[in-house]
């Protein structure tokens, strides 16, 4: 199983805080994205954003990094601060 958590709008947006997912045909963080979008419009909608940002296992990565069975993926908006 995957862990998938969602942080600050993405969160307010899907309604969700976090689900755990079948890591079966899941390889890259595009791949687990592209099967969250497929959900629905609205899981669509948030996941398409190219402003959307990916941490597996809590380290800042790209969507063509590896996501294996036990991993946990965090999605969330760009920081802003001030």
């Amino acid at each position: 199983m995957i862990q998938v958590l969602f942080f600050a709008q993405v969160r307010e947006l899907l309604g969700t805080a976090k689900l755990e997912l079948s890591a079966e045909g899941i390889t890259t963080a595009e791949s687990l994205r592209a099967a969250l979008a497929a959900k629905d419009d609205k899981w669509a909608k948030v996941m398409s954003s190219d402003k959307l940002l990916v941490a597996i296992n809590q380290t800042m990565s790209q969507w063509d990094a590896s996501v294996v069975d036990g991993d946990e993926v965090a999605f969330f908006p760009p920081v802003t601060g001030g």
